[in-house]
């Protein structure tokens, strides 16, 4: 489908609930709230709903809707910057008459019953602050608040590749209607003792291979130390990119029945390993699974063949 189609449901629809991922990070957060905003602000009379997992990290943006299953009756579910139904946070968005899919990873899976898709917007975000823009919508204060954190944060502040001329222009867009950068800013750059301390174990512990990978292992032991919760964590996951020679980094962190990689690229394709790994994303910043650390060897074996078909590339 076009993007101007997805209109056409939010006009079709009096009631609108809006569905992200488990886990969720800023963009997730970002297009959720953001899009829900934008429907309040331009469509008053219409009900809308955002659900979903929490994430301290960015919680100040808004708090989600506690509904009971029958507000899904006669609703459109959207789904926004989740690329599998696995990772859906609210499993009863199939509960919803419709389903809309709104997302910007590599499509694996049509689970909408309408997808729209495109990987060239760096974050789900950018999505919904373009089809505001093309169709001249108004966005609230706290709309564009939520739509450039979303596109801060999975942009990496603008550094990873993606960025576009129109992200920029449709970032000054949000900030023209009012986004709050000093509080984006000054919640994004908070830091606590603990944080800072587990900072300095990622210095100190992580671990790289000949093949120019390197990686930190964190189990349940170090996270009880640091006392830090397991988003906060995943959070550092950037704190290794940049070693000169090591183009690929991980952040490996245990959960009670499996491992849950964080998996980043300055260069060589990443997604196919993750999808391999019960995982997928973007070329160059995926997410994967491991079923215990016996596959770690393995994993590392299928990432170092792809930094090598990447310096082979280069040199050509």
């Amino acid at each position: 489908m076009k993007k101007n189609e997805i209109l056409n449901y939010i006009y079709k629809y009096e009631k609108i609930i809006i569905h992200g991922h488990s886990r969720p990070d800023g963009d997730c957060y970002g297009a959720q709230l953001g899009l829900k905003n934008i429907i309040i602000e331009n469509f008053p009379n219409k009900e809308v709903y955002a659900v979903g997992e929490k994430s301290e990290y960015v919680d100040f943006l808004g708090q989600f809707d506690e509904i009971d299953d029958s507000t899904y009756k006669d609703a459109l579910s959207v789904v926004v910057d989740t690329a599998v139904s696995d990772r859906i946070s609210e499993k009863r968005y199939k509960l919803g008459k419709e389903v809309l899919k709104i997302d910007h990873h590599i499509d694996v899976e049509e689970y909408g019953d309408y997808n729209f898709v495109d990987t060239s917007y760096p974050a789900a975000s950018e999505i919904i602050t373009d089809l505001a823009v093309a169709n001249k919508l108004r966005i609230n204060i706290k709309g564009a608040t939520a739509l450039y954190t979303g596109i801060v944060t999975d942009t990496g502040r603008f550094r990873y590749r993606g960025v576009s001329g129109r992200t920029h222009i449709l970032v000054s867009h949000l900030i023209n209607s009012g986004a709050d950068l000093e509080i984006v800013n000054n919640n994004l750059g908070k830091e606590n003792i603990k944080s800072m301390k587990l900072k300095g174990y990622v210095y100190s512990n992580f671990i790289t291979t000949k093949g120019g990978f390197i990686y930190i292992k964190m189990n349940n032991q170090i996270l009880k130390e640091y006392g830090v919760s397991k988003e906060t964590a995943s959070s550092m996951v950037n704190l290794l990119g940049g070693l000169e020679g090591h183009p690929v980094w991980a952040l490996m962190i245990e959960h009670e029945d499996q491992i849950r990689v964080r998996l980043r690229s300055n260069g060589p394709k990443i997604s196919d390993v993750a999808a391999k790994f019960s995982g997928g994303g973007h070329a160059r910043a995926s997410g994967a699974t491991l079923k215990s650390w016996s596959e770690l060897d393995k994993f590392i074996q299928e990432i170092e063949k792809e930094i090598i078909k990447y310096k082979s590339e280069v040199q050509k």
